[in-house]
C-alpha cells in the first residue's frame, strides 16, 4: 500500500504482513481489476439509543471492541480501524493504544486509525505511535489522519478551529517527511523546527501507509492528491458530489491515484431488522453530535439508505449492490464499514460482522466473474 513507489521493498505486505491486495485507483468510471480490500471500523460509541438508557462503561466498551477485531481477523477481513474522539459518548480518545490491544489478540488483520485528527497532535508524536504498533504487529499498521470534523479536541490541545486547514497542512508535511526520512530538516509555522534530528523508533514496514480522510472538502481531495497520498473518503454525500471530490483528486494526483470509502451501516438477515436496527441508533447518534436538528424522519432515512444513496443498511445481497456501485462508478478498492453508529448491542455488530465478511467473498467473486 506504498503510496508512491513500486518497489516491493516499500510495501507494506512485506517482512512477513500476510498477503493483502494493494489495488491502485482507477479513472471514474473504469473497471478495477485488483483485489478490493473490506474492514470494518468503530468509535467505541457507549451511548445505546433511546431516552434514558444506560450509558455503557468505557471498560466494557473496550473489551466489545478486542472481540468484535478478533471475529474480523478470523472471518478474514482486510482492515479494523478505530477512529480518534474526545467525548463522553465515545470510549476510543487514542486509537493506537487500542490498536495495540489489539494487535496481540489477532494475526493478520492491517491496523489503522479511523481518523487520527492531526491538526490536534504532534507529527513526531503520531509517527512514534504508530511506528511501535507495526513493530509490535509485525508490519500491520496503517495511519489515516484529517483535520477532525468534531469540534472538542481544539480547546483541548490549543487548536484555533479558524487555523485547522493550514496546520492540518503543515503537520501533514512533516508527517510525510518523517515517513520517508529517518533523520529530519525541517522549519513551520505552527511547530518548533527539526534540525536534523532522528525519529525512532523505525516501522517494521519500510514505510507506513499513510492516507488522508476527506469528507466534504475539495482542498483536503487536492492537498491529498498534490501530497501522492491515497484518499479515504467518508460517504455522507450524494454521488454528484463523490463525483466532483473523486475528481478532483484524479485530476492533481502527483502519483497512481488511490480511493478508498467509508461507509455507515448495518447488515442483517433481514431488510426490516436492519432498517429498524439501524434507524433508531443512527437516530440517536445524530441527536447526539447535532441536538439542534430536527429529527431524522423514517421517509428520509430511508431515502438515505437508496441504492446510490451514503448509507449500507439492508441485507447481503442489497448491500452488495451498493459496493458494487461504487466499485465501478468511482474505481473505490477499499470499503471500511461504521456499524456501531450510536452503539449497537454487541450481537448485533458481530452478526453484522459475519455478513460484512461473507459480502467481500461474493463481491470479490462476482467482480471475478465479469472482469474474464
Amino acid at each position: 500500500m506504498n503510496e508512491t513507489s513500486t518497489d516491493p521493498h516499500d510495501n507494506p505486505l512485506a517482512k512477513g504482513a500476510q498477503a493483502r491486495g494493494d489495488g491502485q485507483g482507477i479513472a471514474v468510471g473504469a473497471v478495477p481489476t485488483e483485489r478490493i480490500e473490506f474492514g470494518v471500523m468503530t468509535f467505541a460509541e457507549t451511548v445505546p439509543p433511546g431516552r434514558g438508557s444506560v450509558q455503557v462503561s468505557c471498560h466494557e466498551r473496550l473489551q466489545q471492541v478486542l472481540a468484535e477485531a478478533r471475529l474480523a481477523d478470523r472471518a478474514g477481513l482486510d482492515i479494523y480501524g478505530v477512529g480518534e474522539h474526545h467525548r463522553h459518548d465515545f470510549a476510543a480518545s487514542a486509537p493506537a493504544v487500542i490498536l495495540a490491544a489489539i494487535a496481540a489478540h489477532t494475526s493478520s488483520i492491517r491496523l489503522s486509525s479511523a481518523t487520527t485528527v492531526l491538526a490536534c497532535t504532534d507529527p513526531v508524536r503520531v509517527f512514534q505511535d504508530f511506528s511501535t504498533l507495526d513493530l509490535l504487529s509485525s508490519g500491520r499498521a496503517e495511519l489515516i489522519v484529517g483535520r477532525g470534523s468534531f469540534p472538542e479536541p481544539y480547546p483541548l490541545f490549543g487548536v484555533d478551529p479558524a487555523e485547522t486547514d493550514p496546520v492540518f497542512g503543515e503537520k501533514l508535511d512533516l508527517l510525510r517527511q518523517i515517513r520517508d526520512h529517518e533523520f529530519i530538516e525541517w522549519t513551520g509555522r505552527h511547530r518548533p523546527p527539526l534540525t536534523g534530528q532522528g525519529v525512532y523508533p523505525r516501522p517494521y514496514q519500510d514505510r507506513l501507509p499513510l492516507w488522508v480522510a476527506v469528507s466534504h472538502n475539495t482542498h483536503t481531495a487536492r492537498r491529498a492528491a498534490v501530497s501522492g497520498l491515497p484518499m479515504i473518503l467518508g460517504l455522507f454525500a450524494e454521488d454528484h458530489h463523490l463525483h466532483h471530490l473523486c475528481e478532483t483528486y484524479r485530476d492533481h494526483s502527483t502519483a497512481a491515484p488511490r480511493i478508498a470509502a467509508q461507509l455507515q451501516g448495518l447488515l442483517a438477515d433481514s431488510a426490516g431488522e436492519a432498517s429498524r436496527t439501524f434507524y433508531r441508533a443512527y437516530t440517536s447518534a445524530r441527536r447526539q453530535t447535532h441536538p439542534d436538528a430536527p429529527p431524522l424522519t423514517p421517509a428520509q432515512f430511508t431515502h438515505l439508505c437508496r441504492p446510490n444513496g451514503p448509507l449500507a443498511v439492508g441485507t447481503l445481497d442489497e448491500v452488495s449492490a451498493k459496493i458494487t456501485h461504487l466499485h465501478h462508478e468511482f474505481g473505490i478498492t477499499r470499503f471500511l464499514l461504521h456499524i456501531s453508529v450510536g452503539y449497537l448491542p454487541h450481537d448485533v455488530v458481530l452478526r453484522a460482522i459475519e455478513l460484512w465478511a461473507q459480502l467481500a467473498h461474493h463481491v470479490r467473486t462476482d467482480i471475478e466473474i465479469h472482469a474474464k
